[in-house]
């Protein structure tokens, strides 16, 4: 079973949080808000797709290259661990 399909709801529920915030993006600019308003709007966006790109990436890792939680194999687990570290900071 895919990461994907074993946490899709949560998956789904960020992506559909996503989509509300895109909306607001959308009504914003109809009403002619100003644009520190929409920026802001748009900066949050931005913030949830990097968190919902963090949390595929790391859960493709722990499914698919190695769980650092539950790998017998030290190095790699240690490597696994720190990759998930490196990707973190690199998004945020």
């Amino acid at each position: 079973m895919s990461h994907t399909t074993k946490h899709k709801a949560k998956l789904l529920a960020r992506v559909r949080r996503l989509k509300g915030q895109i909306d607001a993006i959308e009504r914003s600019l109809e009403n002619e808000v100003p644009c520190g308003e929409v920026l802001n709007l748009v900066a949050s966006v931005r913030g949830a797709v990097t968190g919902l790109t963090i949390e595929l990436i790391e859960d493709h890792i722990r499914e698919h290259v190695s769980n650092p939680d539950t790998d017998d194999d030290r190095g790699r687990a240690d490597g696994a661990a720190e990759l998930i570290d490196v990707i973190r900071m690199y998004l945020k």
